[in-house]
């Protein structure tokens, strides 16, 4: 029998269009549960995906801090979020949050 290779799955390999990467970061946004460095981590993987270098330039950031603000080991400064997110062709969105009771209120049950 042949001997099995595996290789490490990177997310960045397979962010290959705009909607691809807001899907994805849309995705890590629901995901986080308020941990500001998992989104960090995701902006990271995008901009691995569009090239590191290319993202720095255009968020005026060097290369090696974009690096350590989305390695997601820290969390980067709101400034640092939203440098990025244009560099990377992304906008942020608000929506009104739906809780459980608002959503059992819509659905005509009464909560208490």
């Amino acid at each position: 029998m042949g001997q099995t290779t595996t290789t490490r799955y990177d997310v960045a390999d397979h962010l290959r269009t705009p909607e691809e990467m807001a899907a994805y970061l849309e995705a890590c946004f629901e995901e986080a549960n308020g941990d500001a460095a998992f989104i960090a981590k995701a902006l990271g993987d995008i901009a691995r995906a569009k090239g590191m270098s290319l993202v720095a330039r255009e968020a005026g950031l060097s290369r090696e801090s974009l690096y350590k603000a989305l390695s997601g080991e820290r969390t980067p400064g709101f400034d640092t979020v939203l440098k990025v997110m244009a560099a990377l062709g992304l906008q942020l969105h608000a929506e009104p949050l739906v809780s459980r009771d608002l959503a059992a209120d819509k659905s005509g049950e009464r909560t208490r």
